[in-house]
């Protein structure tokens, strides 16, 4: 059933019909403006008005062609300075300002520009626009758990697939990867394997972005620092070579043979200059070298890693791993490929003065050797089946260590934001990430990359990105969560402790070692055969174990100072409430007495 309504109304309620016709305009009103009406007002300025975002228009539905695009950069310098003043050295825009100051035209730029400036700092005066309302306000730390996810793949796209050797960040931003591909294992190579290596474009996956053609397969490749357009590249026949990606994919200049290493280059560093061309080398033929790219066909300095400080080469250490600090210019250190690592500097007249000291407890080649970026007196090493941490004062032992794995390491770094943590990569295709303030028996987060080898690491400067390398040439690129690149509450102090307490320990256990070495050289002076020998037989076993004893007790000493002084404050706590507790007493019992005699002395009143 349909119920319905009716509304009636009268006719003569609807009003007046409405009757529309066209017609031209017609000015009815012209009112002119009136100047002086103007001293009225005050200009409003700024003024402040809501506006809608987008234009309000009608929908139109086209078909349109397909149209490809292209990604081009531009050259941008900043702050507008000349090509050869390098604004990050203070020496260069020091003497280039003094040299602007001194121009006829820098006085009259100054005063009409100061107009300017005098009405833009009067506007960002008149309201902070920066201030900061909830200042005050506590935020609450969340506990992330430690997590990282693949963001991508890269693989060599040949058919003969090679080891990607090293990688390299592109030094204005996360944008680009360079990658070095070569076959380190010679004889197995094919006459058809590919020399090439590549740079990627971190969103582009499918293609390389720039291709790197080599005289010999690249087993290093590095990024000028200074200009992101220059590389440097160590080849598998020893050569040095550098591109300019502006002018080509072929190198600009390359280094002679004669003049290069004699085997493959395993780490190519730039080096902290004015002109920003230098950079060294490291070989497994034993030799560093220094090079200059304006002058590349033969190296500016040379060193060869004899152990004995006598220049052999045939005596020399093969290089595997190279590090260089540039806050410590004169600096550097080679790790080895009998295990030991050397401290260089390079400033030292002799060859023999050069080699300043070496470290040595790994049982393999040194593949990875990183000084601290917050603690550069302390590196780490990664080598056989370990990770290792060292001081510079400690030579005799490393002050921190991983345990042994089952699987052989590969490569390691440090953390660039934050100093407790560093990474490390192993033969079984896994990734380990180590937190030493959270956790130092096991990794904090180990991710199963590849079901390959792991040849290579790198992390980006803001910490949020890891690049590793494969044996079969495939890249895969990782972001952190929060927890790993953002730096602790009291890092910085509670590493320093750490660090500290360690040396401490180990330098109390190598005095005691030297202790005992020299009582067992004054007992053999002496002619103490029994004692030398029962030396002999026991040393080995107790020195380490007589050493530990020495330092335990130490500690244990402290420990009971520290409580004996908790005891005696106990004590003296105990002491006062005791005697505020007779006071309390003999007030309660004099108030019993006052009473007692006033209700004594009503009762003889009665």
């Amino acid at each position: 059933m349909e119920i319905v309504y009716v509304y009636t109304k009268k006719r003569s309620e609807f009003g007046r019909q409405c009757n529309f016709s066209d017609r031209p305009a017609e000015l009815h009103v012209d009112i002119l403006p009136d100047e002086s009406l103007t001293t009225n007002f005050v200009e409003k300025n700024p003024v402040d008005r809501g506006i809608q975002c987008v234009q309000e228009m009608s929908e139109h539905e086209v078909n349109t062609e397909r149209f490809e695009t292209d990604t081009r950069g531009i050259n941008h310098v900043e702050g507008g300075w000349p090509k050869d003043v390098n604004p990050q050295e203070v020496e260069q825009v020091i003497r280039y300002r003094k040299k602007v100051e001194k121009d006829e035209m820098y006085i009259t730029t100054i005063q009409q520009l100061g107009t300017l400036m005098e009405h833009c700092i009067r506007q960002n005066n008149a309201i902070d626009i920066y201030e900061d309302y909830f200042a005050d306000l506590e935020i609450e730390e969340t506990e992330e758990t430690p997590s990282a996810k693949t963001i991508n793949v890269f693989r060599d796209p040949n058919e003969i697939k090679r080891t990607a050797t090293h990688l390299s960040w592109y030094p204005d931003g996360a944008k680009k990867l360079a990658v070095a591909y070569s076959n380190l294992e010679f004889q197995r190579s094919s006459p058809d394997t590919s020399f090439d290596s590549y740079i990627w474009d971190i969103e582009n996956p499918n293609k390389p972005e720039t291709i790197i053609k080599p005289a010999s397969p690249l087993v290093c490749l590095e990024y000028n620092p200074k200009d992101v357009h220059v590389l440097i590249g160590g080849c598998y026949n020893g050569q040095i070579a550098y591109w300019d990606t502006r002018k080509g994919s072929h190198p600009v200049e390359i280094s002679l043979v004669e003049n290069s290493h004699m085997d493959p280059v395993y780490k190519v560093i730039w080096l902290q200059s004015k002109t920003g061309t230098e950079c060294f080398s490291a070989s497994t033929d034993g030799q560093v070298l220094w090079w200059d790219i304006r002058k590349a066909g033969e190296p500016i300095e040379k060193l060869i890693m004899d152990p004995s400080k006598k220049g052999n080469i045939n005596n020399a250490l093969g290089v595997v791993a190279l590090e260089y600090e540039p806050t410590i210019p004169t600096k550097f250190m080679v790790g080895t490929e009998r295990g030991t690592i050397i401290s260089c500097n390079r400033k030292a007249k002799t060859p023999a003065e050069k080699i300043v000291a070496s470290y040595k407890e790994h049982q393999g080649p040194v593949y990875a050797l990183q000084r601290n970026p917050f603690f550069p007196k302390n590196f780490l090493t990664v080598g056989d089946w370990t990770a290792r941490i060292w001081s510079e004062d400690i030579r005799e032992s490393s002050i921190m260590w991983t345990k042994y794995h089952s699987s052989y390491m590969t490569d390691g770094c440090w953390s660039p934001v934050r100093p407790a943590v560093f990474f490390t990569t192993k033969d079984d295709g896994s990734l380990d990430v180590w937190d030493y303030l959270f956790k130092q028996n096991d990794p904090t987060l180990s991710l199963q990359v590849c079901d390959e080898q792991l040849q290579s690491i790198r992390v980006q400067d803001q910490g949020k990105l890891i690049a590793t390398g494969s044996e079969r040439g495939t890249t895969t690129l990782l972001e952190l969560s929060s927890s790993l690149c953002t730096m602790q509450r009291n890092e910085k102090a509670l590493v320093t402790a750490m660090f500290e307490r360690e040396t401490k320990r180990e330098k109390i256990l190598e005095s005691r070692q030297r202790e005992l070495k020299l009582k067992r050289a004054v007992a053999s002076a002496q002619g103490d055969a029994e004692n030398e020998e029962q030396g002999r037989e026991n040393e080995d076993e107790d020195l380490v174990a007589l050493a530990e004893q020495d330092f335990f007790s130490i500690i244990n000493t402290e420990r009971k100072k520290a409580d004996a002084n908790k005891a005696k404050v106990e004590e003296q706590k105990l002491i006062i409430e005791e005697e505020e507790e007779k006071k309390g007493n003999s007030d309660s019992e004099g108030e019993k007495k006052d009473s007692e005699n006033g209700e004594k002395g009503d009762e003889e009143k009665e």
